[in-house]
């Protein structure tokens, strides 16, 4: 199923941007669209100790915080995976992850700061677009914890 075919299985707002060309950070991505890097989210796929796997997402201007997500989560230790093993698993190239509709089911934890938007941004499933959705129903597709779990860059 693709990412459009999954957002409207699921009957939610949804709004594609193209980018000029493809990239693979935020940064870039917020300097070619003109979103703001902190409602532009980076979708970390990630490892538990335990061998879960578990996407975080941050806002674009911030870092994640790798002891308080496995906080979060119950966990002893979580690991950012390298690009070529979060894509087998989320089946997004990194610089398109959106922050629903993956391959892989995973549990989600979403940095708190995102919730004072109404929309925000993510990969668009390829890496010459972004998406627009509504914070809210990121939260309620994925059934995500929202905690504080990023840091200042």
């Amino acid at each position: 199923m693709s990412l459009e075919e999954y957002l409207a299985s699921k009957g939610v707002w949804y709004r594609f941007i193209s980018k000029p060309r493809e990239t693979i950070h935020t940064a870039d991505a917020s300097d070619l669209t003109g979103v703001d890097l902190h409602r532009l989210t980076k979708n970390l796929v990630s490892v538990t100790n335990t061998g879960e796997n578990v996407l975080l997402i941050i806002p674009g201007d911030r870092k994640v915080n790798l002891r308080k997500a496995s906080s979060v989560l119950g966990v002893s230790n979580v690991s950012l995976l390298p690009f070529e093993k979060a894509e087998q698993i989320s089946g997004y190239a990194p610089g398109a992850t959106p922050s629903v509709g993956l391959k892989t089911s995973m549990r989600v934890v979403m940095d708190t700061s995102l919730l004072q938007y109404e929309t925000i941004y993510c990969g668009g499933g390829t890496r010459d677009r972004i998406l627009e959705l509504r914070t809210k129903d990121i939260v309620g597709l994925n059934d995500a914890v929202v905690s504080e779990i990023s840091k200042a860059i």
